[in-house]
């Protein structure tokens, strides 16, 4: 982690074909590029897909809000930083910002379940699993947000 807190978890040009009749980014390729940050986040914490596939479990998002700051347009070099906001038992909110430069374009928070899929229900992560992500949580033990 860069900070303790947040990382990069995606870094792209952003392609003609993601521009819509507006002249800017659609929406669907936010939601695109921020899965992509979201696996790799997890894959940093123990959540590959050699887990997944050796344990027959899985992630299921529970909840996603994007919100647009401005404009992205074909060409921008995009980032997107990540952090852990808060982990429970079977569920964890995070965060992605999306940076043209230094500006925020558009910012996402989730929350995702862990699921065994053979069962088809949210279980709890592994031990290990969810040491790391408190590990990397900036929300305190009594809930407060940490400064990072």
């Amino acid at each position: 982690m860069s900070d303790g807190v947040s990382e990069a978890t995606y870094v792209g040009v952003i392609y003609p074909q993601y521009i819509d009749h507006m002249g800017h980014m659609n929406v669907q390729f936010y939601v695109a590029l921020f899965d992509q940050a979201t696996w790799i986040l997890f894959d940093r914490v123990g959540l590959s897909l050699l887990y997944f596939t050796s344990h027959a479990r899985g992630m299921a998002a529970l909840e996603q809000h994007i919100q647009y700051h401005r404009e992205v347009f074909a060409g921008t070099v995009v980032t997107i930083t990540s952090e852990i906001v808060s982990v429970f038992d079977k569920t964890v909110r995070f965060r992605h910002i999306m940076r043209d430069h230094a500006e925020i374009a558009a910012t996402c928070d989730m929350v995702g379940a862990h699921l065994d899929r053979v069962a088809h229900k949210a279980i709890p992560f592994p031990s290990e699993i969810h040491t790391n992500l408190v590990a990397r949580s900036t929300e305190s033990k009594d809930g407060r947000m940490m400064s990072p």
